[in-house]
């Protein structure tokens, strides 16, 4: 880490040399690398549920069995992806990510173990 101090702040220059080193660089990297695209899939699939519900009238209305219509299933599979993305993240983060977070951590906090 960076041997400039400031004067009545170590925590600062911390926290400041944290965010320079090469594993947090690499650690927000593969955060970046998952969050991202999973943002951008499922706010396309948002938009393409509100443009189908403004401007396919027809086939949103379209019933696929009883009452359910191809609107209410699209509407549901919304809750459906939010919970998929995140069950998906979970376990991104408990295999690839935390174990590199608490490794960074322990090494701020002093504890080599």
């Amino acid at each position: 880490m960076s041997e400039t101090r400031r004067a009545g702040d170590p925590e600062l220059t911390t926290y400041r040399d944290v965010q320079l080193s090469p594993d947090f660089s690499e650690l927000r990297r593969r955060f970046r690398r998952f969050v991202f695209p999973m943002t951008g899939l499922f706010l396309a699939w948002y938009f393409l549920y509100v443009l189908l519900a403004d401007y396919a009238h027809d086939f949103m209305s379209q019933k696929v069995g009883g009452n359910i219509t191809v609107g209410l299933l699209f509407g549901l599979g919304q809750f459906v992806s939010t919970f998929a993305i995140t069950l998906l993240y979970v376990r991104w983060a408990d295999r690839k990510f935390d174990p590199d977070a608490k490794h960074l951590r322990d090494q701020i906090e002093g504890d080599h173990s």
